[in-house]
């Protein structure tokens, strides 16, 4: 057996970090490293350079950002673009003095224009305005992609930005005002379940069409892109299915177990009606979910009721 290969996971107790440090782990020709808050502080140039320079990775995994769903998104504007513009700016500055490295930056669907044709594909990129209520973090993703670019056209790393769908599983934030989709329905219906309300109101019409991807799908996906070649450098990971919100919430009303009726807020935003990635470069490649829908909100609430 070769010299095992140093990954290093930043963001590690999120959603994809905890996930990809879980899994990545099992892999004999990986060893992982995962960083937290605690660990260093990548809000700060001098503190990332130095976790880089101490565990040397051959291949990073930039999993680190602040996230959240559509209020969050639209209330927090310049905490969003902010923080997530230093974290970028100081990772990717960080990985100079490292021309080998292989770095798997985790990017966003949202950066994607609001009209782009759907199914979206990697082409759609930078080619019209962005969906305004989460412009903010879009942009500071969009920076971090250019910047990669740059740095590989400069330098000769090796950058790869992925473009995950909308997703989901253990670990998730599942807060009140700041989470995704699901695991805010998740959260909200399994108080009303254990508060026995007669209703539940779903942000919006219920109409707009959302892809969900399982986490876990994702990190296999990022397992077998550290030892690929792939050429291209702005890849979709997607489930190529689509659910409307409504379906959705009455999926997870399900697995909760929630009687009671679900009801519309039409006083909140829908969003972008429709986005589906076009998945087919990393199809091409021999990638595809392993997942279900229903079985990976089953994994997720199982987790929920663990762990919060």
């Amino acid at each position: 057996m070769g010299k095992k290969q140093n990954a290093l996971i930043l963001g590690g107790n999120g959603l994809v970090g905890s996930a990809a440090k879980r899994i990545l782990s099992n892999n004999n020709n990986l060893e992982v490293f995962a960083s937290t808050r605690e660990e260093a502080n990548l809000f700060d140039f001098e503190s990332t350079k130095q976790l880089i320079n101490r565990v040397k990775p051959d291949v990073l995994i930039n999993a680190a950002a602040k996230v959240g769903g559509i209020y969050a998104n639209n209330t927090k504007r310049v905490e969003f673009l902010t923080e997530n513009l230093k974290i970028n700016l100081n990772v990717l500055e960080s990985i100079l003095d490292f021309p080998n490295i292989k770095v798997i930056n985790l990017g966003s669907s949202c950066i994607y224009p609001l009209d782009a044709p759907n199914p979206i594909k990697e082409s759609s990129f930078m080619s019209g305005v962005l969906e305004p209520t989460n412009s903010p973090y879009a942009m500071a993703k969009l920076t971090a992609i250019e910047l990669g670019r740059s740095i590989s056209k400069q330098y000769g790393h090796k950058i790869i930005n992925l473009m995950p769908t909308n997703l989901y599983g253990p670990n998730d934030n599942f807060s009140e005002m700041d989470s995704h989709v699901i695991p805010s329905l998740i959260h909200k219906m399994h108080k009303a379940k254990i508060g026995k309300s007669k209703e539940f109101k779903i942000w919006g019409t219920g109409k707009p069409l959302r892809e969900f991807l399982y986490v876990d799908d994702l990190i296999l996906c990022i397992e077998s892109l550290i030892e690929s070649n792939i050429k291209e450098d702005l890849i979709n990971i997607g489930s190529s299915e689509e659910i409307t919100i409504y379906d959705l919430a009455v999926l997870i009303k399900k697995i909760i177990g929630f009687d009671g009726e679900l009801t519309f807020d039409l006083d909140k935003p829908d969003g972008n009606p429709r986005k589906l990635l076009d998945s087919s470069i990393i199809r091409n490649h021999g990638w595809a979910p392993k997942t279900s829908l229903e079985q990976g909100l089953e994994n997720t609430y199982n987790w929920y009721r663990q762990n919060l």
